[in-house]
């Protein structure tokens, strides 16, 4: 790309950088005539999009190398690497390799499945056999490796079945008579278990039944922000307002080998891949069939399992063999059939012009004779392309030009190159950059290191410890009417997803006719006004004017604030750049909104922002209640030093590799920034938390909350109480004071539960299922002390 970049006559470049929309059938014209007589954009083009520069195809050889690494793995009882390796050659290997006895698809599955079954992963084991029964449906092995998952699932009956199929299939004597065996021992198991567990699986998906939005919502135009959304009904705190599915959805590259690229879930032990390029990976064949990957084709006229075995072993073997074609109707596009044909462009590219791709497939499999504007203008997305920087104008018009060279290979003559559809892509990608959300998941970090996604136990063990909740970017989307809702940095509309889909819900009470506002991005009590301002600009070419922005807030006060030099004083000493943001305040300032007349801080607005008819000049280093003058270079100084030692810590945890020295030079540097922060900064409390974490490690646990519960009280300053970040801290206190039998934890526990249910509602255990391991910890704790 830089190449190109540097093809590009700086005229040309500046042309582009000043275009408005009217000008862009010029510039993408100009451009494109340029690239058509540069050899490196051909060369480009042709490395991307042919298959046989791709790096994405598959490779039988590459397959059969990294099967032998799996068997060697296996042979060492390396069963983790073993795996790797045969999910590896999965990727690699082609689907018609092999007749239907060797075919080595299926081999890599069964492969796959006895690597399973030795990481008594049952459930997974089974789902590999059925693949490869879905390639090879007489292979005797998959139907024998089915057959012991079964059964060490507790499920004989289907067990027997398994391997009763398996010794019809198997050519050998030897191979008949140990299957006999093993058929006997199974005999007995039965017969002595009174209960027969059956277990059905289900692919992956998340159970989102029981609660739909009943609130019927309206598209208004709005002076100062376009389109928007209200209710014309009182809308109570915690009302799901809102549920959608996308209209064009990528995965980010750093999650491609660990969640699904359909449904962006994670991904399972048995993972699928697609089964015409090397590089997606799904959680199930379904999301596999309906991101594009091809259907198993299952000849059962050409061989004779079916009619040469008893009328009910057949019929369970077709069960288990076929589809049930109706789970796997594709409503929707298939998003990855166009970028599946071995070439690379959609893992070189950025992945808004890859989510670029996948709106204009839609595009290309349109029936009707609509021509690329209509397609656009029906789309319906704001863009910000005037306010755009002059680099991501010029970024915008190259991979538009770039993007429809390899579409034009993927989906033939479906895409003419004009500068009518040039410029209609960079108006897509700059519809994109405004309206594209990021799709993300609850994670949790322990503090021993450990991390996983909720619903994974990191507590089987009863050891309890610290817990950071964080959401992890996966994906981004496109969502038609959730691009509708507004930004504001005090929201009122909290958005989370379940699978693909998007939930919209409200935290607060909204007024009839009241705008349906979410975050997206920072919120007040995370960034100061002025990184946020920035931030919005940057991402979203927009100046915020919402309340958090535009009327004075406590957060963004005392967020960044020093202390007074008076000790006694509990006034707040701002820096210019933040006091600079907060005089355009001052005209906007209500005693009434977000304050609490009973703290100490209120009294500063009081005496600072002009009520009653007082008011003081305000400079930087000047305490605002009091105007004692601070010497903000010294204090600067003095913070530095603290924050390298907790620093320090932070890496010691990572490590843990905590020593009692650590800790207490630790101790000693909060005090230093407590001496030169405002109390209710927010490095005083990720300090709190560090050093909560560091005496959980080493076993401290009464020091572990008294730091815990002091991060907590200073972020209750920052948010609102009952803020969804103040429930992810709660996750942390209250492993800790289970862990010393503190009956408090109940009120802690208590508190998590009702934000969780405000925020998510009946999809609260779906997001959080650690919520669950919570409760059952109270009902415990509740009946011990009933003893």
């Amino acid at each position: 790309m830089d190449t190109l970049k540097a093809s590009i006559p700086e005229s040309l470049k500046r042309k582009i950088g000043n275009s408005t929309v009217d000008d862009l059938g010029s510039t993408c014209s100009s451009l494109h005539h340029l690239f058509l007589h540069l050899e490196p954009f051909q060369q480009m083009i042709t490395e991307l999009a042919d298959p046989t520069y791709g790096l994405c195809g598959k490779s039988k050889d590459a397959a059969l190398k990294s099967k032998q690494l799996g068997n060697q793995c296996f042979s060492n009882a390396d069963y983790a690497k073993a795996l790797d390796c045969y999910t590896l050659a999965l990727r690699k290997a082609p689907l018609d390799t092999g007749d239907m006895e060797s075919n080595l698809v299926a081999t890599l599955y069964i492969n796959r499945a006895t690597v399973l079954h030795k990481m008594s992963l049952f459930v997974e084991c089974l789902r590999d056999c059925a693949r490869a029964l879905r390639i090879c449906p007489n292979y005797p092995k998959a139907w024998y490796r089915r057959g012991k998952a079964n059964a060490s699932l507790g499920n004989y009956k289907n067990a027997i079945c398994d391997l009763n199929v398996a010794k019809s299939v198997e050519p050998s004597v030897s191979g008949k008579r140990q299957i006999e065996g093993e058929l006997k021992i199974l005999l007995h198991q039965c017969k002595s278990t009174s209960v027969v567990a059956q277990i059905q699986h289900k692919e992956n998906s998340c159970n989102t039944m029981g609660e739909m939005p009943q609130i019927k919502l309206q598209c208004i135009s709005m002076p100062d922000k376009g389109r928007g959304m209200v209710s014309s009904c009182v809308i109570s705190s915690g009302s799901l307002v809102h549920a959608e599915e996308p209209y064009a959805m990528i995965i980010l590259k750093q999650c491609r080998e660990t969640h699904c690229h359909y449904c962006l879930n994670d991904l399972p032990a048995d993972r699928v891949p697609c089964m015409s390029c090397s590089i997606p990976l799904y959680c199930s064949n379904q999301c596999q069939i309906r991101a594009g990957g091809q259907m198993f084709r299952i000849y059962t006229e050409n061989n004779g399992i079916f009619k040469n075995l008893p009328c009910d072993l057949g019929e369970y073997a077709a069960e288990v063999i076929q589809y049930n074609n109706s789970e796997y109707e594709i409503e929707d596009i298939i998003e990855h059939k166009h970028e599946c044909q071995g070439v690379h462009w959609p893992v070189v590219l950025p992945s808004d012009i890859v989510l670029a791709g996948r709106i204009l497939a839609r595009f290309s499999l349109n029936k009707t004779s609509e021509d690329i504007v209509n397609f656009v203008e029906r789309l319906e997305l704001s863009h910000c392309y005037k306010h755009m920087p002059m680099e991501s104008k010029l970024d915008s018009h190259i991979y538009a030009i770039v993007l429809l060279y390899c579409l034009q290979h993927s989906c033939g003559t479906m895409f003419s190159i004009d500068r009518v559809s040039i410029s209609q892509v960079v108006i897509i990608i700059s519809q994109i950059k405004v309206n594209c959300m990021t799709v993300v998941r609850l994670k949790s970090v322990e503090a021993h290191g450990l991390s996983g996604h909720f619903g994974e136990s990191l507590f089987q063990s009863g050891a309890h410890s610290t817990s950071n909740v964080e959401q992890v970017r996966v994906g981004k989307a496109i969502y038609k009417a959730g691009s509708l809702f507004n930004h504001s940095c005090q929201p009122n509309v909290h958005a989370y997803f379940l699978s693909r889909t998007l939930y919209l819900r409200t935290t607060n009470v909204v007024a009839a006719g009241c705008p349906l506002e979410l975050s997206y991005g920072p919120q007040v009590g995370l960034w100061d006004c002025k990184d946020r301002l920035n931030f919005l600009k940057d991402e979203y070419a927009f100046h915020c004017q919402c309340t958090g922005c535009s009327e004075v807030n406590l957060s963004d006060i005392v967020l960044n604030a020093f202390h007074c030099v008076n000790p006694n004083c509990t006034g707040a000493v701002l820096e210019s750049r933040v006091l600079d943001h907060e005089r355009h305040k001052i005209e906007h300032f209500r005693t009434t909104d977000h304050i609490d007349k009973n703290d100490d801080i209120y009294e500063v607005c009081l005496c600072v922002f002009k009520q009653n008819g007082a008011s003081i000049h305000i400079r930087p280093g000047y305490c605002l209640k009091c105007g004692s003058y601070c010497d903000l270079e010294s204090s600067r100084n003095a913070v530095d030093k603290a924050l390298i030692c907790i620093k320090r810590l932070q890496d010691a945890i990572l490590s843990k590799e905590i020593s009692r020295i650590s800790i207490s030079d630790a101790l000693r540097s909060l005090r230093l920034l407590r001496l030169n922060l405002h109390a209710y900064n927010k490095l005083i409390a990720e300090a709190e938390d560090s050093i909560a974490q560091a005496f959980c490690l080493v076993g401290e646990l009464q020091l572990s909350v008294d730091h815990c519960k002091a991060s907590i009280q200073i972020l209750e300053k920052l948010y609102e109480t009952d803020d969804i970040v103040i429930a992810y801290e709660l996750v942390k206190l209250s492993s800790i004071q289970l862990s010393l039998d503190d009956g408090t934890a109940m009120a802690s526990i208590s508190r998590i539960d009702d934000i969780f249910s405000r925020y998510y509602g009946l999809h609260a255990d779906l997001i959080f299922p650690y919520l669950q391991y919570l409760r059952r910890e109270i009902k415990k704790f509740s009946e011990k002390a009933l003893q």
